[in-house]
């Protein structure tokens, strides 16, 4: 297809999973349960940490961060599946599919950072426990938080305008469930090697270079933790980690698989699969394990429900 027979389109059709019918409604039950689950959960997590006092603390701060992320993450993407689920003709307007791989790569890109800060909050509550109130004081906290969503956002700027000014000849038929770089660069009139390099480039700089700081961050907390000579000690050092690593183990282990192996014959099929786990299963899941590994959040959340129940009579 030549570039002469390019235009910017009114609509793109969503393919997703349509080679599969039978496949459609397990899907949209699957979706919607984890998306109700994904808004409480992370809303929870939202209302507890900025209402109870006694986790306006760094830790809590960041995990908020990261609840939202989870939010708008789902948000971005997830109405417009079921909505296709539903749907015989499966489209997404041009805008819907710009602000769709905008908010994808924005708040993808945010999470690998806000995660890297994360270990580095851990690595001074565990390795310099006298120093912690004064490094991570409030402020710096915000101004970290803060700089994690500007680089997310200043990255999905740049990548999203070299992916949307190539030219892209029809059929404007996306085989995906979603609206991302890959798919979109497949549509394209014109030889895209230097967009698919600048992706990777991107995705090592995104995705290793955090959890690269993210495990030279944990080797020093285990170095740390196996100084402590008491048993109760060692755990609750442990403790206040162990659901960060899972998030971490999550996210970076699926995204890397997404954007940085290399292409296979089964790739296509492997790429919405990891899609599904990277941008829906794992905000579900991520409040779930904060939760539930975590007991001054369920305090907090049962000191919230007290009072919500207290308040009503």
């Amino acid at each position: 297809m030549s570039w002469e027979n390019a235009s910017i389109p009114q609509e793109f059709i969503l393919l997703g999973f349509s080679d599969r019918p039978w496949l459609q409604f397990p899907l949209f039950v699957i979706f919607l349960i984890s998306y109700i689950v994904t808004i409480f959960g992370n809303l929870t997590i939202i209302l507890v940490s900025r209402l109870d006092s006694k986790l306006h603390t760094p830790m809590y701060i960041f995990l908020a961060n990261l609840s939202l992320l989870d939010l708008c993450y789902t948000t971005s993407t997830v109405p417009q599946m079921l909505v296709n689920l539903c749907s015989t003709r499966k489209v997404i307007s041009y805008g819907g599919c710009v602000a769709q791989l905008f908010m994808f790569l924005a708040l993808g890109a945010t999470e690998c950072v806000l995660l890297a800060v994360m270990s580095f909050d851990r690595f001074v509550a565990i390795c310099r426990p006298l120093h912690y109130s004064v490094i991570m004081h409030q402020r710096l906290c915000f101004q970290l938080a803060a700089a994690c969503w500007m680089t997310g956002f200043g990255n999905s700027v740049w990548l999203s305008t070299l992916t949307l000014q190539l030219p892209l000849c029809g059929p404007y038929m996306i085989d995906h469930f979603l609206c991302e770089v890959p798919a979109l660069l497949k549509l394209s009139c014109i030889d895209t090697t230097a967009n698919e390099a600048e992706l990777f480039f991107v995705s090592v700089l995104f995705h290793l270079i955090p959890l690269t700081l993210v495990l030279i961050s944990y080797a020093f907390i285990a170095k740390a933790v196996f100084r402590i000579q008491s048993a109760e000690g060692r755990q609750k050092a442990f403790g206040t980690c162990g659901s960060h690593l899972i998030v971490v183990s999550l996210f970076y282990g699926t995204a890397i698989s997404m954007y940085l192996q290399p292409p296979s014959p089964n790739s296509r099929d492997r790429g919405k699969m990891v899609s599904l786990f990277y941008g829906i299963i794992a905000p579900m899941m991520n409040p779930l394990i904060y939760t539930l590994r975590n007991k001054e959040v369920k305090e907090a959340f049962k000191r919230l429900v007290a009072r919500v129940f207290l308040s009503k009579e």
